[in-house]
């Protein structure tokens, strides 16, 4: 028990000083946030519900930005450093390496999610109920599972500016096609059907109706588990052709 703690605690201090972390995840979604909230005038006809809307495509964005960019590179730095074969040969057990990688993944999410929901309240006021609030930040802890698999994707690279140059591009298309920055309504309408059946479009919808009153739509919850589906196998697939070499 009281190796599982340690690993828990190393992995959290070891996210929490991870300086692109502190910089994608938190920093900038807070700053567009206050720009596209506060500066700029989006000409939406109901501002209240553009704050709500924005404050969860803020959130999204960032929960997005850590599985893919601060897993990924973790992962690939760990490797190529040699921390990875060096925490093979210790006594400590495989599954509480893993489990302390999962509690500080988990950990940095929620704290991601409750300081940016927390930014919106003290910038614009923003006011849901309980049970949204509660909703929206199950449905962005559990929605991030397929960009974590994409992380754990990016992480197979063997050089970290590889990985540092591939999830940045893959992180932005994401974000900026799947509407996070700007709805897909200002895109052309080709793009919009394209971004349909983007994770990122189905992972931002799903809190983008809950803070309308709605529920996530199903095909939000299907398109993002089969997602999920393909990138594990693809990282499966990879990890064991690597090992076998």
């Amino acid at each position: 028990m009281n190796k599982t703690v340690m690993q828990c605690k190393a992995e959290l201090l070891r996210i929490f000083r991870n300086p692109y972390y502190v910089f994608w995840s938190l920093l900038m979604p807070i700053l567009f946030y206050f720009i596209f909230t506060r500066i700029v005038n989006t000409g939406n006809g109901d501002p209240k519900l553009w704050q709500a809307h924005y404050l969860m495509s803020m959130t999204t964005f960032s929960v997005m930005g850590s599985s893919i960019m601060t897993l990924g590179i973790r992962l690939v730095q760990e490797r190529t450093e040699g921390w990875a074969t060096f925490m093979r040969i210790t006594p400590l057990p495989g599954r509480i390496y893993f489990l302390g990688k999962m509690f500080g993944q988990t950990m940095m999410h929620i704290f991601s999610i409750i300081l940016i929901f927390l930014a919106g309240y003290l910038m614009n006021g923003v006011s849901l109920s309980a049970y949204q609030w509660i909703t929206c930040g199950l449905w962005i802890l559990i929605g991030s599972l397929p960009f974590l698999a994409i992380g754990t994707l990016i992480g197979a690279m063997k050089r970290v500016d590889t990985a540092s140059g591939v999830s940045n591009a893959v992180y932005m298309v994401l974000a900026v096609a799947g509407g996070m920055w700007m709805p897909i309504e200002v895109l052309p309408k080709l793009m919009q059907h394209i971004s349909t059946w983007l994770p990122s479009y189905n992972y931002g919808n799903g809190a983008w109706q809950i803070v309308r009153g709605q529920s996530p739509e199903w095909s939000n919850v299907i398109i993002s588990l089969g997602y999920l589906v393909i990138f594990m196998i693809l990282s499966t697939y990879i990890r064991k052709k690597q090992e076998a070499v």
